[in-house]
């Protein structure tokens, strides 16, 4: 990746405004013809928005974006709609126990709605603020509900495939679990024992740190230095016995290739965790053991996954293919050193775990302070591509934000516009809500302020 270094956030914020008013307009008029009896829109068809059901993760997204448009870019509209669909639709979410997705469906809109209101920006019309930390302190618990216990009191919050899988998303959908903390809910368990649920989410941090996390440490034949910060999808363990079994992948290539989404998912949810708890106050984290422990644990997996996605996993202008070792970009002569190439007859580019991946980039620069400014640089020059033309749909036709985003590529679910290409040209929900994240985060550091989920 070539890094603009002289890049600043203020060069960014027009376009990052730009960009929350197409959100706001295509947001709108896609609200408009959806029909809730549909699903949730996940990923366009020729450029319209459609379901596609897995798991029902990206509903909240849909009405995030509405919040995080009108926090950019002011237009009041969107948080009438937004507060009608959440009233309406989110419920269902709040004690969904078959998913570890409470992190991106209930954060993304009550934890968007708690912090407008909470801020003053917007009226706490109905009560909202009340039902939103409710909402928030149940999904918390939710999704700190699913957990297998390890050995040596280790364990991890499982995906909807099992008991025995631990997927490195859920480094992004474990802040739910530090949101019903901070609001002072606990999860009960059997016989009415009290489980923390900042010492769930700290377990869960430090076992993903090390599994889902290679270090250039030799855990296997594939653990080499040179390819240390690579992350693998799902680790596999033996529930019974605790035994760690074998590293495995439900989207990208191979065990031993790293999925760019899911190293995306590391980056920025490793960041925001050390946000998170460095955010505590003192007495909290002296009266949990294992806090220094887990947020060098934190600290380790950023600065490992933020080198590699930098020094391995993109394209020379920031942009990755979905797999950084899919086949197919043996075909491509010295990829990393060419800008990305979405319309190929080889391997699609990912575009949304660009967009997640420069947001991390940019926390952990913010962390670091001065030293850290090769980092803010990075994810600047990422974003300053995603809010280029290419990436970025002007067309009104399109409902999507953010084009060459890809959902499932081992499944065949994301759509061939031109035969004998790869997939390109379509946007999805997590992309497009994850854009307007970055956009979020630029403004406000143009603006001399910041921002987190917790605020």
């Amino acid at each position: 990746m070539q890094i603009h270094s002289s890049i600043r956030a203020t060069d960014l914020k027009a376009k990052a405004l730009t960009t929350a008013e197409l959100a706001a307009n295509k947001t709108q008029a896609l609200l408009r013809r959806w029909k809730s009896e549909d699903g949730a829109p996940v990923i366009t068809v020729n450029g319209k928005y459609t379901s596609r059901s897995w798991t029902n993760w990206t509903h909240g997204f849909l009405f995030g974006n509405a919040l995080l448009a009108f926090e950019i870019g002011g237009d009041a509209r969107l948080v009438d709609l937004a507060r009608e669909h959440i009233r309406r639709e989110m419920p269902v979410h709040l004690t969904h126990t078959g998913v570890h997705d409470h992190g991106f469906n209930c954060v993304s809109t009550y934890g968007n709605l708690r912090r407008l209101i909470r801020s003053g920006r917007i009226a706490d019309d109905g009560g909202d603020l009340a039902a939103c930390e409710i909402a928030l302190k149940v999904s918390g618990a939710v999704q700190a509900s699913r957990w297998t216990q390890l050995s040596n009191d280790t364990g991890y919050i499982y995906s909807f495939n099992g008991s025995h899988s631990l997927f490195v998303d859920t480094f992004r959908t474990l802040r739910i679990c530090g949101l019903s903390h901070v609001l002072g809910h606990l999860l009960s368990g059997e016989q009415d024992r009290r489980i923390d649920l900042l010492d769930r989410m700290m377990t869960h941090a430090r076992t993903s740190a090390r599994y889902n996390i290679y270090y250039g440490e030799q855990r296997d034949s594939y653990d080499l230095s040179e390819d240390r910060g690579r992350t693998v999808h799902e680790a596999i363990f033996n529930p019974a016995s605790g035994a760690f079994r074998c590293p495995s992948t439900q989207q990208g290539y191979s065990p031993f290739t790293t999925w760019t989404r899911g190293l995306a998912w590391a980056v920025l949810g490793t960041t925001e965790q050390v946000e998170f708890l460095e955010s505590l106050p003192e007495d909290q984290r002296r009266n949990h053991g294992a806090y220094q422990e887990t947020l060098d644990a934190l600290y380790k997996a950023a600065h490992a996954t933020c080198d590699f996605y930098i020094g391995c996993a993109t394209a020379r202008n920031g942009i990755c293919y979905w797999d950084t070792g899919a086949p197919g970009l043996a075909s491509f002569l010295e990829w990393r050193d060419r800008d990305a190439e979405p319309q190929n007859r080889f391997e699609p580019v990912d575009a949304s775990a660009s967009a997640i991946a420069a947001q991390g980039l940019l926390r952990l620069g913010h962390l670091l302070g001065d030293p850290g400014i090769h980092y803010t640089s990075a994810g600047l020059t990422v974003a300053q591509t995603l809010f280029e033309p290419r990436y970025l749909s002007n067309a009104a036709e399109h409902e999507g934000l953010l084009l060459h985003t890809i959902y499932h590529r081992p499944n065949g679910w994301d759509h061939v516009p031109v035969p004998g290409l790869a997939p390109h040209g379509e946007s999805s929900m997590w992309g497009d809500y994850h854009l307007l994240e970055l956009a979020l985060l630029i403004t406000r550091i143009a603006d001399g302020s910041y921002y987190t989920f917790f605020e």
